[in-house]
């Protein structure tokens, strides 16, 4: 009777074997034998489990113990609301690095504008005719050809993606 009535509490009050053993301060072998009746939880932990279940010692030594469809539910609706709060601030967190690496691409891009605009850009007057300047030369004309026509469109991009998650956060 001990034996069935500390699972169907438990179970109950949607306590798992091993989180009943963790505030019992014993292994979750120990809980098992306890419900299938292999062992009895000596007086000082019949009135600890007594208060961990918040159910009387009468009680758990008593008849049997009905188990409560409502108290499943509970406790399952418990369970998933603390889920659904750690995902939403996951998602949080998420949108918030999202939204500082946009705005970080967005200073790299304005930076490297800015490094182009005060060096002159060699791009036109860069020497080709010595070998070891050419291959500089051509690897130097080949980024900045790519970069302005790329960079405006990703920097609008970036710009775009910064206004979606900031009006979400």
């Amino acid at each position: 009777m001990l034996s069935e009535n500390i699972k169907t509490i438990r179970k109950s009050k949607g306590l798992s074997q091993q989180e009943l053993a963790i505030k019992l301060n014993v292994v979750r072998q120990t809980v098992s034998k306890w419900e299938q009746g292999l062992s009895v939880p000596d007086s000082n932990l019949l009135i600890s489990i007594s208060e961990v279940l918040e159910t009387p010692v009468s009680t758990l030594l008593g008849e049997t113990v009905i188990e409560t469809e409502v108290d499943n539910v509970k406790a399952i609706s418990e369970k998933l609301e603390v889920i659904n709060l750690q995902l939403a601030q996951r998602k949080t967190t998420r949108r918030k690095f999202v939204y500082w690496l946009l705005i970080s691409l967005c200073v790299v891009i304005a930076a490297i504008f800015v490094a182009l605009i005060v060096l002159n850009s060699p791009y036109f007057g860069w020497d080709y005719s010595s070998s070891e300047t050419a291959v500089v030369g051509v690897g130097f004309h080949a980024f900045e050809w790519l970069f302005i026509r790329l960079a405006p469109i990703i920097f609008i991009g970036a710009i775009i993606g910064i206004f979606l998650t900031w009006k979400k956060m």
